[in-house]
């Protein structure tokens, strides 16, 4: 069953539900209104017969004596008097009100051939006796009989309404869930994720389909994301991979190679592995870099620095670095915080010229390094965070290119910026901030 059907459904039941207890309510208020009308008419041939002298109690049962529509007859305590045998039913309140311990009761009886509606109450000239008066509910019967076709035929006309007015309202309102149905079958079955839903207004509807196009467009630059680092992966690769089975190759060669010549092959050689090495786990850190962290926590950022700073020194010895540290408590992955501080006192090493000095800052949440290099020349600073990007400058220096776009990918990770600056006096400085703790 479609949600569309259950929808219907489910109005049809709520419309035959109200319909069924509105019909209730107003056949008992009909049916109370007609026997109130009958009941009226039964008291008002009470207060005449009331007033009717003893003497003149066979008179009130005698077929002469006409009352409007009604049949009378007088109980004594041990059953009928008049007339004789009884015409109406006597029953054990009417004989309570015979012997006075009620004043007036009605019941709804079958006699006479009808469906008869019954007073009896105290004759009050004579005590012992009660008074019977009946009338016939042959037309009120009748009456409450068209009003229950009546209201069955509006029932059913009000379902069959209410199902046919679901359906059409649940068509309307279930359209944007059709189209995003058939654009995920579309997007599962052509892998396009360029596709997108139409979205109008602002309801719930509405939000999810663009909820779903937002999702889609995520999804979309994912997979160009991917695919690019997949494409500029193979071409960094490649050159290396290149080299390095040109050397082994030469190397295989016994009895070609002077050992100098050896020698320095094998150091390319272990060079070449060294430089792959960094590469594959630079790759690997932008792969895992997307997801965000679950296990957060808070990071002593001034300490890690310190950490990056001492393992810096070890592999730049040639540069001297100034540290000016401030206790600064920040949330994040303290091994990715690690990671992207040690690519940004790489890379200001990596530029500085011989015993060259390299500033690092770290206060409020912020790193700020700084070295005496040449400097990044204007047009390259829209793209220094990309991946792969190479200044001409830098070209023939080590490196894959990623070191800085792994540090933004980190500080985006973490809800954090980097940005490059360009100091008046020369050189570089990066600034990675992340939210304080």
């Amino acid at each position: 069953m479609t949600f569309r059907t259950r929808l219907a459904l489910v109005a049809a039941a709520a419309v035959a539900l109200a319909v069924v207890a509105a019909s209730f309510v107003v056949y008992f208020v009909v049916k109370d209104q007609l026997y109130g009308t009958v009941d009226s008419n039964l008291r008002r041939s009470a207060d005449f017969l009331a007033n009717v002298a003893p003497p003149d109690i066979p008179r009130i049962t005698d077929p002469r004596f006409k009352l409007t529509g009604g049949t009378t007859q007088v109980v004594g305590r041990g059953g009928c008097t008049l007339p004789s045998p009884c015409v109406l039913p006597v029953n054990g309140d009417v004989l309570n009100v015979a012997k006075g311990e009620q004043e007036t009761v009605f019941f709804n009886a079958h006699a006479l051939n009808d469906h008869i509606r019954v007073m009896a109450f105290q004759y009050q000239p004579v005590r012992g006796y009660a008074v019977e008066v009946a009338g016939s509910l042959g037309a009120t019967d009748q009456a409450l009989s068209r009003i229950k076709l009546l209201l069955f035929l509006i029932a059913v006309v009000g379902v069959a309404v209410a199902a046919g007015l679901g359906l059409a309202v649940s068509g309307a309102a279930l359209a944007p869930v059709r189209r995003l149905t058939q654009t995920t079958e579309e997007v599962t079955e052509t892998r396009d994720l360029s596709r997108r839903i139409q979205a109008s207004g602002r309801d719930e509807l509405g939000r999810l389909a663009d909820s779903f196009n937002t999702m889609l467009a995520a999804l979309e630059e994912s997979a160009r994301a991917q695919r690019q680092l997949v494409s500029d992966a193979s071409h960094e690769l490649r050159t290396p991979l290149t080299s390095l089975r040109t050397n082994i190759e030469v190397l295989s060669r016994d009895g070609v190679l002077d050992p100098k010549e050896r020698q320095n092959l094998l150091r390319d050689v272990s060079e070449q592995l060294i430089e792959m090495s960094a590469l594959v786990a630079e790759l690997v850190e932008l792969a895992r870099g997307d997801e965000k962290a679950a296990d957060a926590e808070d990071v002593r950022l001034d300490l890690v620095a310190a950490e990056a700073i001492d393992r810096t020194r070890r592999n730049r010895p040639g540069v001297t670095f100034k540290p000016q540290l401030e206790e600064s408590l920040v949330r994040g992955v303290p091994s990715t915080i690690e990671r992207a501080v040690s690519n940004l006192l790489d890379n200001a090493a990596k530029w500085s010229p011989p015993g060259g000095e390299v500033d690092v800052i770290v206060r409020n949440g912020e790193v700020a390094v700084r070295d005496r290099g040449p400097g990044i020349a204007e047009e390259d600073v829209p793209f220094v965070f990309d991946r792969f990007y190479r200044a001409p400058s830098a070209r023939s220096m080590p490196g894959s290119g990623l070191g800085l776009a792994i540090v933004r990918q980190v500080a985006e990770a973490h809800g954090g910026t980097v940005c490059v600056e360009a100091p008046t006096d020369g050189g570089t400085r990066m600034r990675l901030t992340l939210p304080r703790s």
